[in-house]
């Protein structure tokens, strides 16, 4: 079975984005703050390139959220494609939840969309049974994270811990009441501590 991973960041009271996320603030109020450390800031460092290879690595196959597609509620806008314009960072598969929905929408660089409409677990063996060997990444948003973590799929988690607090938004924790895994290496800098946490049972 592929491995599956999933990598976000989060701040120290445990959102990973703030509240009131819109088309014009994606990542809620204040949530640009814990991704300073991959996003050009002067203060990363090697420990942050690390990290953002450990980000960026190629997976098979992606599991995301409507949220994290994108701000649209109800009904589709259809001329919504996603946040990152023609030529999207996956390169791969990606299954989107939704309760609307839309047929696949192809991009450039090797990424489809793929609207699932009957849950978490039908996505995620979609997911499964396109990646092959080369692994399925959690891509977010909160909603999602928590439901991979409740189905018990994520091998490796990673944290990129910011020191920043938000003091509402989205957080991956809430309803869980166990966590199953270990640290298996830690790297600092300025802008985040990246924890890499392995699965234990």
């Amino acid at each position: 079975m592929p491995d599956t991973t999933c990598h976000v960041s989060i701040s120290l009271d445990g959102y990973i984005a703030g509240p009131d996320q819109s088309l014009d603030n994606p990542l809620g109020r204040g949530g640009l703050a814990l991704h300073r450390w991959h996003l050009g800031d002067a203060r990363a460092n090697a420990a942050d390139a690390t990290a953002s290879a450990w980000l960026g690595r190629p997976r098979g196959a992606y599991v995301m959220g409507r949220n994290m597609f994108g701000p649209i509620r109800g009904e589709w806008d259809e001329d919504w494609r996603g946040w990152w314009g023609a030529d999207p960072p996956y390169h791969a598969p990606v299954f989107v939840l939704t309760h609307h929905p839309r047929p696949s929408i192809e991009m450039e660089g090797g990424t489809t969309f793929h609207f699932v409409t009957d849950g978490f677990d039908a996505a995620y063996a979609r997911a499964r049974e396109t990646a092959g060997d080369d692994g399925i990444h959690i891509a977010g948003g909160a909603s999602t994270v928590r439901q991979a973590l409740a189905a018990g799929v994520v091998d490796e988690l990673t944290l990129d811990i910011a020191p920043v607090l938000l003091g509402s938004g989205e957080r991956i924790f809430d309803g869980t009441d166990a966590f199953a895994f270990e640290p298996a290496e830690v790297l600092h800098s300025p802008l985040a501590t990246h924890i890499r946490y392995v699965r234990t049972g």
